[in-house]
């Protein structure tokens, strides 16, 4: 406790600055994963995809980030053996941030595009077996995360793969592509509206006092999917036939009806990501604030102040802007080649998976379940139009990820141990 008194101020400042790192490392990453696909495929730029991911990734973290969060990440580690020595938990959560952080630049770098989830898993795991005890992980869930590397790949991908499927039968492999595109087109916008406020509803605003039942949060979402679609219709109405670019490539017009589809999708992505891995960043901040500020009370819970929802919002886009190029790069355009219509199936693929795990409880990773839904895309022209280079060194980054982030924790707990003890 005398330790908590003494450093407090030092230990937030810490905290906000490793947070601000964290939620770098988490915009350079994984909200550059989701943004990869809409750029690869062309339907918007990287100086658009920014834009998209100001507002929207702002709006997501802000709106639906939640207000409480809980502070140790997926109930992966238990701290009561620690409650009368805070200082250990504050020690832990610091050398997580910076364990996770320090991981998810190294991989943003190499452009490979890892789970932010997983690396800020793996550093609490290594806290936990140095900082308390081996007994404090509970290995089972630990078991089901190391499940989920096979879980969402696979879910996102079959979807994918079936939505490639299907927009083969109903628009190109028809007599007339661009007016079946046309027809066809507003359904699949509407499937955007209504998946994307589904995630919503089922994994936030409980802080805007907003609880619905099941049937009124299908209502609502039918609702918002029904307006995605009247707007989506209203862009794609407009598009004309492009004889020039026709000649060089037999379906060019047609692929332009799915490039106003896949701003509804990026904008779509860029929201649920600020909803769902905002907190991977700020939650292990919002434990030390709310250590030091209850004099060395140890919670499972903690409020979420508004200043450290903007501090992480601002932090992932920053990350975007500066170093998401490169995840962009090989999620876009070095796993296979994209085209409007393959990037649109990766992405409603991507957020119709994250639907499925959030009401199932099923551990997934936004990241694996977009680079298996590229995947699923890919496979679909067969396997020789996957790079298969690139798809073994994203699997080998994501094996590495747990061990990376246990590792690196262990070895900044002690340093700061070291230093404040």
């Amino acid at each position: 406790m005398d330790i908590i008194v003494a450093y407090g101020t030092v230990f937030v400042v810490l905290a906000v600055i490793f947070g601000l790192y964290m939620t770098w490392g988490i915009g350079a990453n994984d909200l550059a994963n989701a943004m990869g696909t809409s750029v690869g495929a062309g339907a918007i730029t990287v100086r658009q995809a920014i834009c998209i991911a100001i507002v929207f990734e702002f709006a997501g973290a802000v709106l639906a980030g939640g207000h409480v969060t809980k502070t140790i990440r997926k109930g992966i580690i238990d701290p009561s053996g620690i409650v009368n020595n805070p200082e250990i938990l504050v020690y832990g959560m610091l050398a997580a941030l910076l364990a996770a952080a320090f991981w998810l630049m190294i991989a943003s770098w190499k452009g490979w595009p890892v789970s932010t989830t997983h690396s800020i898993i793996g550093a609490l795991i290594g806290f936990a077996i140095v900082g308390i005890s081996p007994e404090a992980v509970k290995w089972n869930k630990v078991g089901s995360v190391v499940a989920s590397w096979v879980i969402s790949p696979a879910v996102g991908g079959t979807i994918a793969f079936l939505l490639v499927i299907s927009t083969r039968k109903l628009i190109f492999d028809t007599s007339n592509p661009l007016q079946n595109a046309k027809k066809y087109g507003p359904f699949y916008v509407f499937l955007v509206g209504f998946i994307i406020s589904l995630v919503t509803m089922f994994k936030g605003l409980k802080h805007l006092k907003i609880d619905l039942s099941i049937p009124q949060s299908f209502g609502v979402a039918v609702c918002f999917g029904l307006f995605t679609a009247a707007v989506g219709w209203y862009f794609i109405s407009r598009i004309k036939v492009d004889p020039v670019a026709d000649r060089d490539f037999h379906y060019a017009s047609v692929e332009k009806v799915f490039a106003p589809m896949m701003l509804f999708t990026a904008c779509a992505m860029a929201f649920a990501h600020g909803s769902n891995d905002v907190a991977n960043g700020i939650g292990p901040l919002a434990a030390v604030v709310s250590i030091v500020s209850s004099g060395g009370e140890v919670m499972q819970k903690s409020e979420l102040p508004i200043w450290i929802l903007l501090l992480g919002g601002g932090g992932i886009v920053l990350g975007l802007i500066t170093l998401g190029y490169r995840v962009m790069l090989t999620v876009g355009r070095k796993i296979t080649e994209l085209t409007p219509s393959r990037g649109f199936c990766a992405e409603l693929a991507a957020a119709t998976t994250v639907v499925l795990a959030s009401r199932t409880g099923l551990p997934v990773s936004t990241t694996h379940i977009l680079v298996g839904s590229v995947l699923g895309v890919g496979l679909a022209r067969g396997i020789g139009a996957l790079d298969l280079r690139v798809v073994f060194k994203i699997i080998v980054s994501w094996l590495v990820t747990l061990p990376a982030g246990a590792v690196m924790a262990m070895l900044f707990f002690f340093t700061l141990k070291g230093i404040f003890s």
